[in-house]
């Protein structure tokens, strides 16, 4: 019988490994298809200029762009899963990804600056949205405290509201601006490039390391108010430094990424059943799972109908729908 530790190390051994090989297979795999062998003298310095250029100008930024929102949502999904006590709770859900979305949409019309100017600027308009739409779902939410089912609800309420206004303000873009928005919003990491990187790795860097290091206090608060009480917790307090730093974290993944459905709901779920419930091992697994599962939806996306792309948002959407059927249909 294999204890939990070890069971839990072999299964992060087996995700960084599969993270490493499925890296390996989106170098090689795209329009113009680079084979092992060259895009290891690429890596020395010792490939063609065109291997340079479609290597690290195009596929490895939107790799690393991959790795980073994968994790980011999917850590910003278990913490909101762990604080509201609610399986169900995910940045789409309860309508942050949406604030966030609202604010860039808003930021782009209001400036006239395309999806590709002031990239740096972006992740704080939508952590400026998603602050805003997570302080009103906290608010209206609260009646003698805040029930996991009444989050849910106005959560629901709050995403439906900011959706209509991303639609009020893409109708007054010009067709071009629409067009970019409505393909941006479903989940789309096409044409992103090292700006980009720098504008996201800063935020993921700073935030992931206090997550994890609040692994502690996401177990006394998952054993409930009375008993993380009684432990010492300042609940309230706790709960919403946490819910700050998944608010962040989802803000600037949608700032670079859109929209992308299911991530924060699905892995924290999968990652549950593959280490257990306890979030220091669970948090660090649901990291590695979603930026395994990011980086192969973009990899199938980008290749499945070459030279055309799927947008990521809609394979991630294919793969955790699929997953959360599943998951209620074992329920």
């Amino acid at each position: 019988m294999i204890s939990r530790t070890k069971r839990t190390s072999l299964w992060l051994l087996g995700l960084t490994a599969g993270l490493i090989l499925t890296i390996l297979i989106s170098l090689n795999l795209g329009t113009m298809s680079i084979s092992p062998i060259d895009v290891w003298r690429t890596m020395i310095g010792q490939g063609t200029d065109q291997n340079q250029l479609v290597l690290f100008d195009f596929r490895l930024p939107r790799i690393v762009i991959a790795l980073l929102i994968g994790a980011g949502m999917a850590i910003s999904g278990a913490i909101l899963q762990g604080v509201t006590h609610n399986d169900l709770a995910d940045p789409g859900i309860l309508g942050i990804n949406s604030g966030a979305g609202f604010a860039v949409v808003l930021f782009i019309y209001l400036t006239q600056n395309s999806l590709t100017s002031t990239v740096f600027i972006l992740p704080l308009a939508a952590l400026g949205g998603a602050v805003l739409a997570a302080a009103l779902i906290y608010l209206i939410s609260w009646k003698n405290g805040v029930s996991p089912i009444r989050l849910i609800l106005v959560g629901i309420g709050i995403n439906a509201a900011f959706s209509a206004l991303i639609i009020v303000f893409q109708l007054k873009m010009d067709p071009d601006d629409f067009t970019k928005a409505q393909i941006w919003l479903t989940g789309n990491i096409a044409g992103t490039d090292w700006s980009y990187t720098l504008a996201l790795l800063p935020w993921i860097v700073i935030l992931l390391p206090i997550a994890f290091y609040k692994a502690s206090t996401l177990d006394a608060l998952h054993l409930g108010d009375e008993t993380a009480q009684g432990i010492g917790a300042n609940v309230e307090k706790e709960r919403i430094f946490l819910l700050v730093i998944a608010v962040a974290l989802a803000g600037a993944s949608v700032a670079v990424g859109g929209a992308i459905a299911f991530l924060g709901l699905v892995i924290p779920h999968l990652a549950r059943k593959l280490v257990g419930a306890r979030h220091h091992h669970m948090l660090l697994t649901s990291a590695l799972l979603g930026a395994l599962l990011l980086l192969v939806a973009d990899t199938i996306g980008r290749n499945i109908l070459s030279p055309s792309e799927i947008p990521v948002g809609i394979i991630v959407s294919l793969i955790g729908g699929s997953y959360f059927v599943y998951l209620l249909m074992k329920s």
